[in-house]
Parts: C-alpha cells; sequence; structure tokens
C-alpha cells in the first residue's frame, strides 16, 4: 500500500473561508482578494466580486489518473463552487481546463445566475461547445483597446504568450491576460504567460497595485506550456512598476509546480513588493 503525502493544508476553506468572504462585503476602504489555488483569485471591491481564472475541481486529476502524465494533487481544495452565489464577473483567460474547467464553471454560473462570463474572443466556439452554453453568453475581448465594464470592474484584454503569441484567423487572441480596473484601483491577472517582446511596454502605463504572476517555469519535459519562473516574475514586476507581485500558479499538481520561496528569494534581490498568500488566504489591499 502506498502513502501518500499529506496534501498541502488551506489557510483557510469551505465555510470558514466562505464567512471571510461575507464578511467584509460591507467593507467602503480598500478592496481585498483571496487565493483559491492554481490560477484562481477573487477580488471584492465595494460589495461586488470578481473571479479570475477558477479551477475548484479534480477533473484533471481524474482525466490523467491512467495516463503516462498523472495529475497528481498536492494541495487541498479551498471551496464547492456551489458555494459562490456572490460572483459578478468570472474570467477565462485561455482554454487549458484549469483556467476553462465546466466542472469549476457551470456550479458557479448555476449559483450566480446573473454572472457574466469574460473570454478572449477567440475561443468563443471552444467554451460554448465545452460548457454547453448560448453563442451570446460570454463577452469576448481582444487586445484592440476595447475594454467591457461590469459590476464597476472594467475589463481589458492583454496578449499572453503560452507559450507563443497565438492568434486565430481574425487576428484575435488565444491567450490572454486582464487588466481590472475598479474605483482608484488598476490590477492585472497575466493568465499563463512567458516573458515577450513589448510585455512591459503594455504593462508599465498601467501602473498597476497588483500583478498577478505566475511562476512554474517553461520546463518542456513536463509536456505542458510553460510559464514565468520565480526571477522572470519578480523581475517583470519590478519593471512594470506594480506595487504588489502575489505569484500563482504551483502548489496544484506534483509534476508543474514550483516553490514559492524561490520567487521570494528574487522579489528580493529585484526589490520587488510582494506577498506570497497561502491557499485561501485573503489580504485587504488599498487601506
Amino acid at each position: 500500500m502506498v502513502n501518500l503525502p499529506a496534501l498541502i493544508a488551506a489557510v483557510q476553506k469551505d465555510q470558514t473561508l466562505l464567512t471571510d468572504i461575507r464578511s467584509s462585503v460591507e467593507r467602503s476602504v480598500g478592496f481585498r482578494v483571496w487565493w483559491l489555488g492554481q490560477s484562481g483569485f477573487l477580488v471584492q471591491y465595494q460589495g461586488k466580486h470578481l473571479l479570475f481564472d477558477p479551477y475548484l475541481s479534480d477533473s484533471l486529476s481524474v482525466k490523467y489518473a491512467q495516463t503516462d502524465k498523472p495529475h497528481l494533487r498536492v494541495s487541498e481544495l479551498v471551496i464547492d463552487p456551489r458555494q459562490l452565489d456572490m460572483i459578478d464577473v468570472v474570467t477565462s483567460s485561455h482554454n487549458h481546463t484549469d483556467h476553462l474547467d465546466a466542472e469549476t464553471l457551470l456550479p458557479i454560473f448555476a449559483a450566480s445566475p446573473a454572472v457574466s462570463f469574460v473570454i478572449p474572443v477567440a475561443n468563443r466556439a471552444f467554451v460554448n461547445n465545452r460548457l454547453g452554453c448560448t453563442s451570446d453568453f460570454a463577452i469576448g475581448l481582444n487586445d484592440n483597446g476595447l475594454s467591457v465594464e461590469i459590476a464597476g470592474f472594467k475589463l481589458t484584454g492583454v496578449p499572453a504568450a503560452h507559450n507563443t503569441i497565438e492568434r486565430d484567423e481574425a487576428g484575435c487572441l488565444k491567450y490572454m491576460g486582464f487588466v481590472a480596473e475598479f474605483g482608484p484601483y488598476k490590477i492585472y491577472h497575466s493568465g499563463d504567460t512567458l516573458w515577450y517582446d513589448g510585455i512591459v511596454d503594455i504593462l508599465k502605463p498601467y501602473a498597476v497595485d497588483v500583478a498577478f504572476l505566475p511562476i512554474n517555469g517553461n520546463k518542456p519535459e513536463r509536456r505542458v506550456a510553460g510559464n514565468l519562473n520565480p526571477e522572470e516574475a519578480a523581475r517583470l514586476g519590478k519593471e512594470i512598476g506594480a506595487k504588489m507581485v502575489i505569484p500563482h500558479h504551483y502548489d496544484l499538481f506534483a509534476f508543474n509546480t514550483a516553490n514559492p520561496q524561490d520567487f521570494v528569494h528574487e522579489a528580493l534581490r529585484h526589490g520587488t513588493p510582494h506577498r506570497v498568500l497561502g491557499l485561501g488566504e485573503g489580504i485587504t489591499l488599498g487601506n
């Protein structure tokens, strides 16, 4: 009998996490952020909620269990998506399942029936097929300077390279990051991306309060598309002038992770303001 290692414990999960989210809905100063695991972040501002790229299931572990690339989960699941009944906007930055998971998104849509769903417009047909939604359900963005404002969150699409900047035949991005502006604040969620020519020039003018950047790196032997590594994430945060960098895309699958302390080391070396969140942990910013 094989003894599997204990899962990385959440700082808070389930009802404790839900209570924390609900307890600050009436907060009038600043905004709050919770890390829900992998690339999923919940942002709360003036009682409204923006959810970036949630993955809250074991669908990939089940899908790859009997293959030569098992997706062995190493951390606790922080919340059942059916409990997220307060979501106003949810994003999917690209079509990989840990960013576009039917077992996560459909329960959220059912729990928050007024939710808006924002995607790269190039992915609409794929999204509709995976989720079984109507052709006009998702709101499509590209990097053409056009934005959409929902529940007080203004979302703008920016390119992501995973591993390259890929476009459809109409020139629309298949991999994106999102800049969200709300009140006096601006934040950047990278989606999955490598460093590419022009990324600093695109992001620096936003002077973001927070940049959510991946740190799991680019290792071809994993046979999955890569991301920024800890040093690149720290350096990018510094070069774009982010007031804080919060890392993501680690501590989910055993074969595709990174040590967040390597990011902390690089952030200190580059002088990059940073914060590493535990699973389910919330932080108050801008107060």
